[in-house]
Protein backbone atom coordinates (compact mmCIF):
# COMPACT_ATOMS: atom_id res chain seq x y z
CA UNK A 1 0.00 0.00 0.00
CA UNK A 2 1.34 3.24 -1.30
CA UNK A 3 2.26 6.23 1.83
CA UNK A 4 -0.17 8.64 0.08
CA UNK A 5 -3.00 6.10 0.51
CA UNK A 6 -2.28 5.25 4.34
CA UNK A 7 -2.02 9.18 5.05
CA UNK A 8 -5.27 9.90 3.19
CA UNK A 9 -6.73 7.15 5.39
CA UNK A 10 -5.31 8.30 8.87
CA UNK A 11 -6.57 12.20 7.43
CA UNK A 12 -9.93 10.34 6.54
CA UNK A 13 -9.52 8.25 10.40
CA UNK A 14 -8.36 11.65 12.10
CA UNK A 15 -12.20 13.63 11.05
CA UNK A 16 -14.47 10.63 11.82
CA UNK A 17 -12.34 10.74 15.67
CA UNK A 18 -12.87 14.55 15.33
CA UNK A 19 -16.60 14.67 14.42
CA UNK A 20 -16.92 12.41 17.63
CA UNK A 21 -16.92 14.68 20.52
CA UNK A 22 -19.00 17.47 20.70
CA UNK A 23 -18.30 21.02 19.62
CA UNK A 24 -19.03 24.22 21.10
CA UNK A 25 -18.50 25.96 17.36
CA UNK A 26 -20.73 23.24 15.27
CA UNK A 27 -16.98 21.78 14.83
CA UNK A 28 -16.07 24.82 12.21
CA UNK A 29 -12.58 25.18 14.44
CA UNK A 30 -12.05 21.54 13.57
CA UNK A 31 -12.71 21.89 10.01
CA UNK A 32 -10.06 24.11 9.67
CA UNK A 33 -7.67 22.23 10.93
CA UNK A 34 -8.74 19.48 8.56
CA UNK A 35 -8.33 21.93 5.85
CA UNK A 36 -4.81 23.08 7.18
CA UNK A 37 -3.92 19.51 7.18
CA UNK A 38 -5.72 18.50 3.76
CA UNK A 39 -4.68 20.96 1.76
CA UNK A 40 -0.68 20.45 2.18
CA UNK A 41 -1.63 16.22 1.92
CA UNK A 42 -3.46 16.83 -1.60
CA UNK A 43 -1.04 19.05 -2.53
CA UNK A 44 1.61 16.34 -2.37
CA UNK A 45 -0.37 13.72 -3.43
CA UNK A 46 -0.67 15.05 -6.69
CA UNK A 47 2.76 15.94 -7.04
CA UNK A 48 4.12 12.27 -6.50
CA UNK A 49 1.47 11.52 -9.55
CA UNK A 50 -0.87 9.18 -7.47
CA UNK A 51 -3.82 10.93 -9.40
CA UNK A 52 -6.36 7.97 -8.61
CA UNK A 53 -5.52 8.85 -4.72
CA UNK A 54 -5.75 12.28 -4.70
CA UNK A 55 -8.92 12.01 -6.59
CA UNK A 56 -10.65 9.60 -4.21
CA UNK A 57 -9.03 12.15 -1.56
CA UNK A 58 -11.24 15.12 -2.98
CA UNK A 59 -13.79 13.27 -3.18
CA UNK A 60 -13.73 11.92 0.32
CA UNK A 61 -12.91 15.66 1.39
CA UNK A 62 -16.05 16.81 -0.25
CA UNK A 63 -17.68 14.20 1.95
CA UNK A 64 -16.48 15.07 5.13
CA UNK A 65 -16.65 19.00 4.47
CA UNK A 66 -20.11 18.69 3.15
CA UNK A 67 -21.73 21.95 4.93
CA UNK A 68 -18.66 24.26 4.35
CA UNK A 69 -19.00 23.61 1.06
CA UNK A 70 -22.67 24.03 1.22
CA UNK A 71 -21.86 27.65 3.12
CA UNK A 72 -19.32 28.63 0.22
CA UNK A 73 -21.88 27.79 -3.09
CA UNK A 74 -24.07 29.86 -1.15
CA UNK A 75 -22.33 32.65 -0.64
CA UNK A 76 -20.83 32.89 -4.03
CA UNK A 77 -24.41 32.58 -5.97
CA UNK A 78 -24.92 35.61 -3.58
CA UNK A 79 -22.11 37.26 -4.81
CA UNK A 80 -22.70 36.72 -8.76
CA UNK A 81 -26.37 36.94 -8.42
CA UNK A 82 -29.57 38.59 -7.39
Amino acid sequence: MSMQLVSVCLWILLAFVMAAFPSNDNHWRRAYILMTIGAPLLIWIAWTGHYWVAALFVAVACLVFRWPLRFLWRWMRRQVGP
